[in-house]
């Protein structure tokens, strides 16, 4: 869906914008919830229906949990909290893990259901926790609960980042809902945001994904070492830019339209910990979990096995809310057996290490995890676990490793500085230096519009390629 994403900004965008800033001010939701309909209608048209329906039941619930709760009744309050929570869940597990669980059943008890093979609702994961944080915020009474049914329908179906995120909490976003203001800073602001994330989805992740399709399609029984991990290296950064560059676009995009959503990604690959590596990677997901899941569970304020409980929860729930596979599930158990080992343990010796010591580990221990979170194939990825640490036999190195090192060595060297905050401090630090304010806006404008030339002539010449997460 990404070219059909895509286009339908590049071609309805401006009308759009337009339309946005002629009508009153008191219409202006109203536009944002029609378009967002639309948007997601143009890749999933019947499943609409079941975006209004979810809308529809959390705007109830809400409105409910506060009436409740004014009149002094927690326990019915709760009640709708809990009734919002078993509706959306059962929506989100009918469609994305029945086939999971019916083909489980099946191997195990030797049955033969037969599967559902439902298409899975684009961004269901997403927008099913924002529905799930409305009702919950108007609980704790950190929200007031919308009145106006069309400007909650503007939160939930918000185009900009309603396919893949960010996940942005009611609480985040109430006040602007109904208050924001637009203005030409912020909006200048926006497009250079979204110009930035158009490049790196297009422009690197696309890139470098081709030569992670090339090498994880090989035959893992004869990829030698240096292979592997250049693969490996490539999903990496593949991934990173991918869903970054989303988070980028639908920030810049709610930027123009007046909202301010937090951010999702800060530089994770320059992480000396796991800890530290998932609150820089995917913030919005990390933050649902620790104040949904994790804080109501004890947190940190009960004995250490408790803890050791929370943190297993909420990894193994991490886990199988990225798909309804088993690789999923062991991918969330991985890195929930590292964070508790760092918490009780290893952190206080990183600490003290030198820096590469914390850098490399990390690195080393993230690449280690996307091989178990790119092969929904277990024995797929067991046979490429082999090929990284030279168990199949096949040596170090040959003419075809060196020919992927050599032809992609530049691009290697561009994504990693892109993945540090090297490359912006340099660019501030020109648009410093010189001696005219214009010049350097004009610099900086060409800049932008060069990506843009560049993506869209890559569109147009690319084949169908669409967001990583768009299946989650």
């Amino acid at each position: 869906m990404v070219f059909s994403s895509l286009l339908f900004l590049f071609l309805f965008l401006p009308v759009v914008l337009l339309l946005y800033f002629a009508v009153p001010r008191s219409w202006r939701n109203g536009i944002l919830f029609f378009v967002s309909l639309i948007f997601y209608a143009w890749g999933e048209p019947v499943y609409v229906v079941l975006m209004l329906f979810s809308t529809l039941v959390d705007y109830t619930h809400g409105l409910w949990v506060e009436k409740f709760k004014e009149r002094g009744n927690i326990r019915a309050a709760k009640g709708m909290v809990l009734s919002s929570m078993i509706i959306n869940l059962a929506l989100l597990g009918f469609f994305k893990y029945a086939d999971f669980l019916i083909g489980n059943v099946n191997g195990l008890f030797g049955l033969n259901i037969p599967l559902l093979h439902l298409a899975l609702p684009i961004g269901i994961s997403f927008y099913t926790f924002q529905t799930m944080s409305y009702t919950i915020d108007v609980y704790r009474g950190e929200a007031r609960a919308q009145r106006n049914i069309i400007s909650f329908g503007a939160y939930v179906a918000l185009f900009p980042q309603l396919i893949a995120g960010p996940i942005v909490q009611y609480k985040t976003i109430a006040e602007q809902l109904n208050h924001r203001q637009e203005d030409a800073s912020q909006f200048s602001e926006g497009v250079s945001r979204f110009m930035t994330g158009l490049g790196k989805k297009v422009l690197l992740a696309n890139n470098i994904g081709m030569v992670w399709d090339s090498i994880s399609g090989m035959d893992h029984g004869s990829l030698p070492v240096l292979t592997a991990w250049i693969g490996i290296l490539a999903f990496a950064f593949q991934i990173y830019f991918d869903f970054s560059g989303y988070s980028d676009m639908a920030i810049g995009l709610g930027h123009m339209f007046g909202f301010r959503f937090l951010e999702n990604f800060n530089y994770p690959y320059l992480s000396k910990s796991i800890t530290e590596f998932w609150r820089r990677w995917h913030i919005s997901l990390g933050t649902w979990f620790r104040e949904n899941v994790y804080i109501p569970l004890g947190g940190n304020r009960v004995s250490v096995a408790k803890q050791v409980r929370n943190l297993a929860v909420v990894w193994m729930l991490t886990g199988i809310w990225h798909g309804a596979s088993w690789n999923f599930l062991l991918w969330g158990g991985y890195f929930g057996v590292l964070l508790i080992l760092e918490k009780f343990l290893l952190l206080k010796f990183l600490k003290k290490a030198p820096g590469w010591v914390g850098h490399v580990y990390t690195l080393f221990l993230v690449l280690v995890s996307w091989v178990i979170f790119a092969f929904d194939d277990l024995s797929r990825g067991m046979t490429y676990f082999q090929a990284m640490f030279g168990l199949n036999g096949a040596g170090f190195l040959n003419g075809e490793s060196v020919y992927y090192l050599y032809t992609n060595l530049l691009l290697f060297l561009i994504l990693g500085i892109a993945a540090t905050s090297l490359g912006k401090n340099l660019a501030g630090k020109l648009l410093e230096r010189m001696k005219s304010p214009v010049a350097g806006k004009v610099l900086q404008n060409a800049f932008f519009i060069g990506i843009f030339f560049l993506s869209v002539s890559y569109l147009v010449d690319a084949s169908y390629n669409p967001f990583l997460y768009f299946r989650f």
